[in-house]
């Protein structure tokens, strides 16, 4: 049965390029990103990697643990890591998961046979601190993924857990943001003290509160 947003993640342990991975114990307390590959030695996914590799410090900085998944075997991953190193620039510094049995492909439905019956699709999952599953993406396989948009999309995720706050299309870290439509406008008034432009009577527009 596929995961759907809300639904609490299937915990699993399973083989790393960093040692064996407990999943929830792994995560902490904090958020985690789990993105899938069809195999090792791909092209687009060593640029994904290498990219994710960069971009560790942003992750870091957002509470985000992240952690990859290939169904081949750690030695294999070892290896392309050399070569994902050598040609992308960046050292892998995160795991990545060995699911050659395809157990965590399965619990998380990342085999479509429509697509390929055997190999993982590139497959996207955000998971909060809670383990419940935040967003999911699925990529065609000359696509690569677009990791600025998954930064984007955690930073919306964290803020609006934390305000009474809606992000509008495009969003962006420090653009405005709208006010829930349950939200009253004499409750507004005093959660938003740097007011707000009524567009419509649902749709109001507040500088970011936490900014």
């Amino acid at each position: 049965m596929s995961l759907r947003l809300g639904d609490e993640v299937p915990d699993f342990t399973q083989e790393s390029t960093q040692g064996s991975i407990h999943l929830y114990d792994w995560m902490g307390d904090g958020w985690a990103v789990l993105f899938s590959h069809p195999a090792d030695f791909t092209p687009v996914c060593t640029t994904e990697l290498g990219m994710v590799a960069a971009l560790k410090p942003e992750f870091d900085k957002r509470n985000v643990k992240v952690i990859g998944l290939s169904v081949d075997p750690v030695d294999s991953h070892e290896d392309w890591a050399k070569d994902i190193a050598e040609t992308q620039g960046s050292e892998l510094n995160f795991p990545l998961l060995a699911d050659a049995e395809r157990t965590v492909a399965q619990a998380y439905d990342m085999i479509h046979p429509s697509a390929d019956s055997t190999a993982t699709v590139r497959s996207v999952f955000v998971i909060d601190p809670n383990r419940k599953l935040r967003l999911t993406l699925t990529y065609p396989a000359a696509t690569g993924r677009n990791f600025d948009e998954l930064l984007r999309v955690i930073d919306s995720l964290q803020l609006t857990d934390n305000e009474k706050v809606a992000t509008p299309a495009n969003w962006k870290d420090g653009d405005d943001v709208v006010i829930l439509p349950t939200i009253p406008n004499e409750e507004a008034d005093k959660l938003f003290p740097k007011g707000y432009r009524e567009l419509k009577p649902y749709l109001r527009m507040t500088p970011q509160p936490n900014k």
